[in-house]
């Protein structure tokens, strides 16, 4: 047997029904001495991996659809399909299948022999060896033939053979024919013995039955038998429905006649599956699958056929994008568009990916900019719809032809300030479409799925561009609702078109927690960027103004991204809370709410617990130094307690890092020794002007150095590792400034008191004594010992 590779698709049935491409490859029928018999074997185009290897079983029932795919059951719940590009390579394979099985290539299904296994496991009756006998298709026999197809649905071999027997008799035909003749004498009993038939028909899942059915001949009848349901007092009017409500609109006319007739037919078929046949239950939820399938398939050649017609889709761009295009044209076009999008998504992603490549190309993105700022409220929903398919599929591509659009002077034309301001302005109460776009915003602007190009700029250069020209639109609404004066500069520009409300209104302050939703995601991705902001426009401020809100969702929006900011633990951030006194609100909104435990008050004590547990010690300070008094009777917590201790801590660590400093811990000579204890006599408790004591200090400070010296000529340094620094004679004094403070210690008497500075030179001054015993005990108090780290 030759092998002839062709191209296909392969698909797998997955739990929700749903095809999932598993890759396109060749298709070839060959022997495999593993699996012992012919089998087809699918090798991906792209790197020939195996994709499938699947043995032609004689057992296994094969059908064959709409020309070009073949479609099979390999095990429980594991349906494959092969989705041909050519007509012949399906026929070609079909061929070799049926040769395998030994039945005839003219029938689009391959019949299912008898298992004795599945005999018994079914408790089959003897007669079902033989094909399902129908009875004569007449109006008198329509209950035994609802009977008969009603008992067959619950066992596999005998819906198999039931289904041959239907198609090799046309007996669809006829039972649509007796259809007409029941509904012209008005015959209710036949009329629901053909509900029961058509609805069990449909139930045996074959697609070569629904070939019939769904003919353009078949399926109005098909639809009339559904009508007759028995439960109902009154048949439903879905044939009315489907001829006379439902217009179909062609945007462009559409001259293939295939695809008119397919579009035709997958939206009736939708109709039924999802109008008109009752929700399965969990016993019947795998009988419609194939109807499933053959929605699936029309849907992709639809797409496929529609981005084939290049004159087409040129067309629908050019007259949605022309201003003289009247606007119940521009919404059925738009509407078009947005349902072509939706049947895109039944697309494999190599195709989806051609397929908005396509789009983007026609100019999908700048007719967007035009329909979205439209004032019908119906054509700027659909295009969010469109709107969102596109950023859901690349965002790269949206934010390349933002970047590209040129920087005219208003930049309301910009498209993302366009779905800014539509997201600021949407009128539904709920701020439904708001919602919607906020998310697409969000994709828009994470760094996360920014491609990391060859010169790796999109993510620099698109928050650059978004600071520059967006972020004051999207923060208007928030600093024209929190400014004190509304003619103050904080207004920026564009702002005062919002209409500014109250806070208290609530779609108001709905609209601001979107917008600090986004924000406080800003803060978590894009640290320099929107640090530079809030430093600028002092923007935690202005967020702080809405603890006061009456609103408590909005509060917390507030305080959550104080919160953020502070989990950074950036001291640019913790300086700038410091300095603006950005507590005040916080903690004046916790006493404000008393001894109400609820989601406010925890919030609040988490982010103080948080600087407690992280220790950011800037913080702690400046809360215990301002704001103790205040919060020192909150006992139901040791959070504020905590914060003391820690402050505490830090107090008494900082004293003993400076007393460290200030003693020395090296045995001093007693040369040295003497020489200090004589200077401080004759100079304790003298109040000695401070040329006359650098005067005695440089003489005593010679003779010093002079016996120093004659010390080290006889000892060679023996007694100076580690005790005092060697100052060469051409600096007789050393300061603070020029000296090291890793290789030169303070020399500390025992009776000088402490030195306030951590930058200490070699000895004490003498004239320093008096000033330290006067700042003695200043330092007792604690109120002067704040940001002893700074």
């Amino acid at each position: 047997m030759s092998d002839t590779r062709r191209r296909v698709k392969v698909y797998t049935l997955n739990e929700d029904r749903q095809w999932d491409d598993r890759g396109t490859g060749h298709v070839s029928s060959t022997f495999v001495e593993r699996l012992k018999g012919i089998s087809l074997l699918v090798r991906a185009e792209s790197d020939g991996s195996l994709l499938l290897e699947s043995k032609i079983s004689p057992n296994t029932a094969y059908q064959k659809q709409q020309d070009t795919l073949i479609v099979w059951s390999e095990a429980d719940n594991y349906d494959l399909a092969l989705s041909f590009q050519e007509k012949a390579g399906c026929d070609e394979i079909w061929e070799k299948i049926c040769q395998v099985q030994g039945k005839d290539p003219a029938l689009d299904i391959t019949q299912d022999p008898i298992d004795e296994s599945e005999e018994e496991r079914f408790e089959e009756i003897p007669e079902t060896s033989h094909l399902v006998e129908l009875p004569p298709c007449e109006l008198s026999r329509l209950e035994e033939i609802a009977d008969l197809v009603t008992s067959v649905l619950s066992s596999p071999i005998r819906r198999e053979k039931l289904a041959l027997a239907l198609m090799s008799e046309g007996y669809i035909k006829k039972l649509l024919g007796l259809f007409r003749v029941c509904e012209d004498l008005d015959n209710r009993e036949g009329l629901h013995h053909l509900y029961e038939i058509v609805r069990g028909v449909l139930f045996l899942n074959k697609a070569a039955l629904f070939e019939v059915m769904f003919s353009d001949d078949c399926i109005m009848d098909v639809v009339g038998c559904l009508e007759y349901d028995p439960a109902l007092v009154q048949p439903k009017r879905h044939r009315e429905f489907l001829t006379k409500t439902a217009k179909f609109k062609e945007v462009i006319p559409i001259t293939d006649s295939e695809l008119r007739q397919k579009i035709h037919q997958t939206y009736r078929v939708q109709y039924i599956q999802d109008i008109i046949l009752p929700t399965p239950s969990v016993f019947e939820e795998n009988f419609l699958s194939t109807l499933t399938s053959f929605i699936f398939f029309n849907k992709v050649e639809i797409v496929s056929m529609l981005q084939e017609d290049e004159k087409f889709l040129t067309e629908v761009f050019a007259q949605l994008t022309d201003e003289a295009t009247e606007d119940s044209k521009r919404r059925e076009l738009v509407n078009f568009v947005k349902e072509f999008c939706a049947f895109s998504q039944t697309l494999q992603p190599q195709n989806r990916d051609a397929f908005f490549k396509t789009l983007a190309n026609l100019g999908i993105l700048p007719a967007l900019e035009i329909v979205m700022g439209m004032d019908d409220l119906q054509v700027r929903a659909a295009a969010t719809d469109i709107f969102s398919y596109l950023v859901e599929f690349s965002p790269s591509m949206v934010r390349e032809f933002v970047m590209q659009e040129p920087q005219q002077t208003d930049d309301d034309v910009l498209l993302i300030n366009v779905v800014i301001k539509q997201m600021i302005c949407d009128s539904d109460p709920e701020l439904g479409g708001a919602v919607q776009l906020m998310g697409l915003l969000r994709t828009l602007i994470d760094p996360e799925n920014m491609l990391a190009s060859t010169n790796k700029t999109e993510k620099t250069e698109f928050l650059s561009f978004f600071y520059k020209y967006c972020m004051h639109v999207l923060t208007a609404p928030l600093l024209a609702n929190t400014a004190h004066d509304k003619n103050s500069k904080d207004l920026q520009e564009g702002s005062t078109k919002i209409n500014p409300v109250c806070p208290d209104n609530f779609q108001t302050a709905q609209l601001l927690a979107l917008i600090l939703e986004l924000l406080t995601f800003c803060v978590e991705h894009h640290t320099y960027h929107i640090k530079t902001y809030i430093m600028n426009k002092d923007l935690l401020r202005r967020v702080l103004v809405l603890m006061n809100s009456k609103h408590t969702f909005l509060a917390l929006c507030a305080l959550r991204f104080m919160r953020r900011i502070i989990g950074l633990k950036d001291e640019y951030y913790n300086r700038y809370i410091i300095k603006g006194n950005l507590f005040e609100p916080v903690i004046n909104a916790l006493l404000d709410n008393g001894t109400r435990y609820n989601l406010l008050n925890s919030a609040i004590i988490e982010l103080f617990e948080f600087i407690k547990v992280e220790d950011i010690k800037s913080l702690i300070a400046h809360i215990v130094d301002n704001f103790y008094k205040a919060l020192e009777s909150i006992e139901y917590v040791q959070t504020f307690k905590g914060l003391k201790g820690r402050y505490e801590q830090e107090k008494d660590r900082q004293s003993q890092r400076l007393n460290r400093y200030r003693r020395d811990a090296r045995s001093l000579d007693e040369d040295e020794e003497l020489w200090f204890n004589d200077d401080d006599d004759d100079d304790d408790g003298e109040a000695v002007e401070k040329s006359r004591m650098e005067d005695d200090f440089s003489d005593s400070y010679g003779k010093y150095m002079e016996a120093k010296k004659g010390a080290a000529n006889g000892a060679n340094g023996a007694n100076n590792n580690g005790k005092a620094a060697v100052i060469p004679p051409a600096s007789p004094v050393v300061t603070p400034n020029n000296s090291s403070s890793s290789s030169v210690k303070t020399v500390a008497l025992p009776a000088t008191p402490v030195v306030k500075t951590a930058l200490v030179g070699l000895v004490d001054y003498p004239d320093d004594e008096d000033e330290e015993e006067e700042d003695e005990e200043e330092e007792q108090s604690p109120r002067k010992r704040p940001r002893l780290s700074s």
